[in-house]
């Protein structure tokens, strides 16, 4: 049995959408056993699928075929995660976490206070 390549990454919930994953595979983001395929290729049982998503790349094995999107749970127990690829998925939005913690830009006009604080900073106060 087989399951169409943008229909399982849907169901698997690893897109939101349908045309989310054909987007995904059509750019080059999702490799089946390290080759670059089109969306309607059909995968089975054991085929390995590297998924680059935003800043986090998923490298996964597939257990279980699917066709209809299902909860989370079920879905998860669809595929196994490389521990490499979860660790270092992991550890890099820990860093990026890190990176922006406060970083923020401000909102709109700056208050009365903040105002003094950037005339003390600037000397001019």
């Amino acid at each position: 049995m087989s399951v169409r390549l943008d229909l399982w990454l849907w169901a698997s919930r690893f897109f939101k959408t349908r045309s989310l994953a054909v987007a995904a595979i059509k750019s080059g983001k999702v490799l089946v056993n390290q080759d670059k395929v089109k969306p309607a290729r059909q995968i089975g049982v054991g085929d390995e699928l590297l998924i680059k998503k935003q800043q986090e790349v998923f490298k996964v094995e597939v257990l279980g075929l699917i066709d209809k999107r299902v909860s989370a749970k079920l879905a998860r127990e669809q595929y196994h995660e490389d521990e490499d690829s979860r660790e270092q998925r992991i550890a890099a939005s820990k860093l990026r976490a890190f990176e922006y913690h406060g970083a923020r830009p401000p909102s709109g006009r700056p208050s009365g206070k903040d105002r003094g604080r950037i005339r003390r900073f600037q000397g001019k106060d």
